[in-house]
C-alpha cells in the first residue's frame, strides 16, 4: 500500500505542470486586471519610482513619498499628483501587458511560439519584480522603535515580491512545457 501510495504521489508531475501553468494564468489575468483600480497604482509606485530600469515611466519618481495613499485611501491632493506623475497611465499599460501575457501562457496548445514568448517574458519581468528587494526600501521592515529592521526583515511588500521566486519557476516550467509542444508538433506534422 505504501508503494502505490508513493507511485501515485510520483505521477502527479503533469498535475503539478497544469496547476502551475493555471496560477501563473490566474495571478497574471487577476494582479492585470487590478492595475486598472487607483488603489493597485498607488501600492506599485514605490517600486517603480525606485528602480534604475523603471522609474523613467514617471514624470515625478523622487517626490512619491510625500504622495502617497494608504491601500484603501483616497486622498484627492495625492491622487492628483499621481494623475501628474503618471502613475495611474504606467499602471493601466502594465494592467494590459499583464493579461495579455496571462491569456498568451493559457493558449500554449492553440499557440504555442507566442504563448512559450509569453512564458519567457514572464519570466523576465519577474527577475525585474525581484530587483525590488534591492532597489525599494519599502521592501524591509524600517527602522522604528523595533530593533529588528532591514535585512533580512521583509516587510508587506518585500513578502509580496519575494514569492515572484515560484513565478520564476513556474516561468521555466510554462516555457519548456510549450517548447517541447512545439517541437513534438512539428516533428510530426500535427
Amino acid at each position: 500500500m505504501k508503494t502505490s501510495i508513493i507511485n501515485t504521489i510520483a505521477g502527479l508531475d503533469q498535475l503539478g505542470k497544469k496547476a502551475v501553468r493555471f496560477g501563473i494564468v490566474v495571478v497574471f489575468l487577476w494582479i492585470g486586471g487590478l492595475k486598472f483600480f487607483t488603489y493597485e497604482a498607488d501600492g506599485v509606485v514605490p517600486f517603480v519610482a525606485n528602480s534604475p530600469v523603471m522609474s523613467f515611466f514617471y514624470n515625478h519618481p523622487t517626490e512619491y513619498k510625500k504622495h502617497m495613499n494608504k491601500e484603501g485611501e483616497l486622498i484627492a491632493a495625492n491622487h492628483q499628483w499621481n494623475i501628474e506623475n503618471n502613475t495611474y497611465g504606467f499602471s493601466i499599460g502594465l494592467g494590459i501587458m499583464l493579461v495579455a501575457l496571462g491569456i498568451l501562457v493559457a493558449l500554449y496548445k492553440v499557440a504555442p511560439i507566442p504563448s512559450m514568448i509569453a512564458s519567457i517574458l514572464v519570466f523576465i519581468m519577474t527577475l525585474g519584480t525581484l530587483s525590488f528587494l534591492i532597489t525599494t526600501p519599502e521592501s524591509w521592515v524600517p527602522h522604528l522603535t523595533d530593533n529588528q529592521w532591514g535585512f533580512p526583515y521583509l516587510s508587506g511588500r518585500g513578502r509580496l515580491v519575494i514569492k515572484d521566486i515560484v513565478i520564476l519557476g513556474g516561468a521555466i516550467i510554462t516555457m519548456s512545457e510549450t517548447a517541447q509542444l512545439y517541437l513534438k508538433r512539428k516533428s510530426t506534422g500535427k
